[in-house]
Order: structure tokens, then sequence, then C-alpha cells
């Protein structure tokens, strides 16, 4: 059974419908593909720091991890926001696991090459792919809250984008990105596909800006290591997920490597 990896956004969580859930168990049992689901929680963790009057800022659509930013961190993506992703699986009729990277160490990290800028933030360095397969073997869709480890027992904070685009490598698998936009706006309207090397103008030219810059770099990553097909889509619009599964591009934004395509020509 093939997989997918799909990445649900912090702010998108809450406003997904009950029938994207039941596209998702659908892909398992209808179309035979493996869903294997990540998650943020930015929205939740920036509204309990702000009760807590813990400061927290941005850089580059990244936030900046001081050690009590981290407790926090923890406490909404391992907890509350993962166990209602695995709660809305089993509404729709599929077995859910929730698990933390720190768990099995199946995300390991090291502090990301700016960690003075931004405290304890990490990139992923490994995948325990095999403590995944096993879970996937038993039937069950991993939902996966983007908290590393290292081989100290230090947790990192990760970027949930950065984070799937490591499990989809990992696996080969593709990769959908669900926001609640209906993809990657350039110039007042929606692209349709984007190249790496658009992305990167646009980047500089400052029309990707903010959160969308980590899904976009993503997208890229992916492609360079070998994914086969990457996209940003609407998660609200009923059958976008599916339509991406089966390859259908009729919703949001997807990716391709330009140097490949004029390689091909």
């Amino acid at each position: 059974m093939k997989s997918l990896v799909i990445k649900c956004g912090g702010s998108t969580v809450e406003k997904l419908p009950p029938s994207f859930f039941t596209e998702l168990v659908e892909l398992k049992t209808k179309h035979y593909i493996q869903p294997i689901v990540v998650h943020g929680g930015g929205p939740s963790i920036s509204n309990i720091l702000s009760t807590l009057n813990v400061e927290t800022t941005f850089v580059n659509g990244l936030r900046k991890t001081t050690e009590p930013v981290l407790e926090v961190v923890e406490m909404v993506l391992s907890g509350s926001m993962n166990k209602h992703l695995v709660r809305q699986i089993m509404k729709a009729g599929g077995n859910a696991v929730g698990l933390s990277g720190v768990d099995g160490k199946l995300l390991v990290a090291k502090p990301i090459s700016n960690a003075e800028e931004l405290g304890f933030v990490g990139e992923i360095v490994e995948v325990n792919a095999e403590l995944l397969t096993a879970i996937m073997q038993k039937g069950i869709i991993p939902i996966i809250s983007p908290v590393a480890v290292d081989t100290n027992g230090q947790h990192y904070n990760v970027n949930a984008d950065l984070a799937a685009a490591a499990i989809s490598i990992a696996f080969r698998s593709p990769l959908c990105m669900i926001t609640d936009v209906d993809g990657v706006q350039v110039g007042g309207s929606i692209a349709s596909s984007l190249s790496d090397l658009e992305v990167y103008r646009l980047i500089e030219e400052n029309q990707i800006t903010g959160g969308m810059i980590p899904k976009v770099e993503a997208a890229v990553q992916c492609l360079t290591q070998g994914v086969s097909m990457v996209g940003i889509i609407n998660g609200t619009e009923y059958d976008a997920l599916t339509s991406f599964a089966i390859n259908d591009h009729r919703f949001g934004t997807s990716f391709y490597l330009e140097e490949v395509m004029e390689e091909s020509v």
C-alpha cells in the first residue's frame, strides 16, 4: 500500500469539516493509500502563550522558541491538538494513534542553523521509519506532532511543514499540505503550479511571505529529494484531498522542478 503524508496546518485543524476526515479515512479503505498525518498548532499555541503572558515572536514564519515557549508548544501539539485529530478520525470510522516526534525517537533533530536567533527550534536529521511502518502495518493511521528530540533527550520545536517534508522524503511519499487558503497567491490569484525557481524568486520579491515560506520551501526540498508530488490545498473544499491523492490537480497549488522539466525537453 502506498502512503501519502498529509500536513494539517494549526490554523486549519479546527475549520476542517467532518467530510475531510471521512475522505482521509476513505483514502485507506477505498483507494488503498495509507495516510500519515503531521499537524501544527500555531494559533492555539499563541493563545495559550498570551494567556500565560509568555512573549513569542516569529522569524521568517518560524516561531522563536525559548524554554517556556517550548513547554507550551509541547503541551498543545502533543496534547490537545494531537488528540483532537485522533478523535476526529475515530468519528469518521478510522483507527488512529497520536504520536510526538519524541516518542520512540520518531523524529531526531539537531538545532537549526540560526539557533541563536530562534532558540530551541530544530531541523530533522533522522526519521524512525521502522516505527511508523510497524504502526501502519496494524491498520492504524499515525497522527504526528512535530516536537523532535536529539540523542541527549533535548526536545525541539520543529516547523510542521518541514517535519512533514522529512517524513515524506523518508517514505518517498507524496506530500499534501492542508491549509485554510486555496493555495499560493501570486499577483492576486492562486497559482495552479510553481517551479522551484519561481518559488525562490517570489520569496525574494516578497510575494511569498510569513508562514507560506516554510511551506513552499518544504515543497521544493521534497522534490529535490525524490518525492514525486507535492501540493498545497484548501482542506475545507470538498473532494480536494481525494483529488490530490489520485493525482487529479483540480485544487490548490502543485510544485515541480524546473531543471527536471528542462532536461526532459
